[in-house]
């Protein structure tokens, strides 16, 4: 291997090794993206669970309190 076929190895590998810092920083961008997103959903998840059960709980209060009215009659 001649000195030229070093130098245009060794440029291959520093273009490859460049290309692999990008795809890093991108892929580490992307990941904070999605874990802020993840985290954005998880509490959306939350206040809707708190949601539902209040829902829930006020449903169960007037389906007592009509079973009651059924029962005076």
């Amino acid at each position: 291997m001649n000195l030229s076929e070093q130098e245009q190895d060794l440029a291959r590998l520093e273009q490859r090794v460049d290309e692999l810092i990008k795809t890093c920083r991108r892929l580490r961008d992307e990941n904070m993206s999605l874990r802020s997103s993840r985290d954005s959903l998880l509490e959306e998840k939350t206040k809707l669970s708190e949601k539902n059960k209040i829902a829930r709980n006020r449903l169960e209060t007037i389906v007592d309190r009509l079973r009651t009215l059924e029962n005076i009659k």
